[in-house]
């Protein structure tokens, strides 16, 4: 009895299909609104942190089964990775449990302006009308991407803050796992003087100021002009007649000479 090799075609019949990505995978955001982080003072690590203003993206998607909400960062002349200023929460309703993606970890550009909490807390605002009692879903927290004590301690203070628990192993002090009992355990609150929201009608009123503002420094530019033009016209009006004064001077010193001489 000989044993025989299965063909190229068997093989490929054989071999597990790829996972297939989930339909809602891609989806970009449809709804869009104003963020404004406010000036803070320069931080060693992140360097300066001047006033920005950023576009918050938001998208859903519900069936009987699962539910989904994205929100997106986006920075104004600025392209980044897929996988940053993302926020995905999916939940299962056969379950009845939430979780918290991308499965890569939430990576936030720009650092350290308060972006992190303010995503979660608006992922957990949501989460909360809708399904306060759900299971919250845990997960371990990626290492690859922290590369000192202060920005893991950063990482930490703010999920912490938005009330997840935060667990490391004894023996390791770089990997960790968050987690927390249910929905209505998380806080939705964030530091609005960081990270402020700004409706249409604020926005407007901040355009109207900052126009206002600069018609007013405009005016002062021209009145310190028009007075710097008739200082100089006075100056120059002066140097003539110290001038003249001067050439006057030296024809009486000369004629005075010319006289005595004769």
């Amino acid at each position: 009895m000989t044993d025989s090799s299965p063909s190229p075609e068997e093989n490929e019949a054989q071999a597990p299909a790829a996972p297939q990505p989930h339909p809602w995978a891609e989806l970009g955001p449809d709804r869009f609104r104003l963020v404004r982080l406010a000036p803070l003072p320069t931080d060693r690590d992140s360097g300066q942190r001047p006033l920005r203003f950023v576009e918050l993206g938001h998208i859903e998607r519900h069936t009987p089964q699962q539910s989904l909400m994205k929100l997106f960062i986006r920075l104004p002349g600025q392209i980044l990775s897929k996988k940053h200023n993302v926020l995905e929460i999916w939940a299962d309703h056969q379950a009845k449990q939430l979780r918290f993606g991308p499965d890569t970890g939430l990576r936030v550009e720009p650092v350290n302006r308060g972006l992190g909490r303010f995503l979660l807390a608006q992922g957990t605002l949501w989460a909360q009308k809708r399904w306060a009692h759900y299971l919250v879903e845990g997960g371990a927290l990626a290492a690859k991407d922290i590369t000192g004590d202060d920005m893991r301690l950063r990482r930490d203070h703010c999920l912490l803050s938005q009330g997840f628990e935060v667990l490391y192993p004894e023996s390791q002090q770089l990997k960790a796992t968050y987690s927390a009992p249910r929905v209505s355990s998380l806080r939705p609150d964030w530091n609005r003087e960081k990270v402020q929201i700004l409706e249409l009608t604020d926005a407007a009123a901040m355009l109207e100021q900052a126009d206002r503002t600069l018609l007013e420094q405009e005016n002062k530019i021209r009145d310190i002009q028009e007075r710097l033009n008739k200082v100089r016209r006075e100056d120059g009006a002066l140097r003539f007649t110290i001038a003249c004064l001067i050439a006057f001077s030296l024809f009486q010193a000369g004629l005075l000479i010319w006289i005595a001489t004769r």
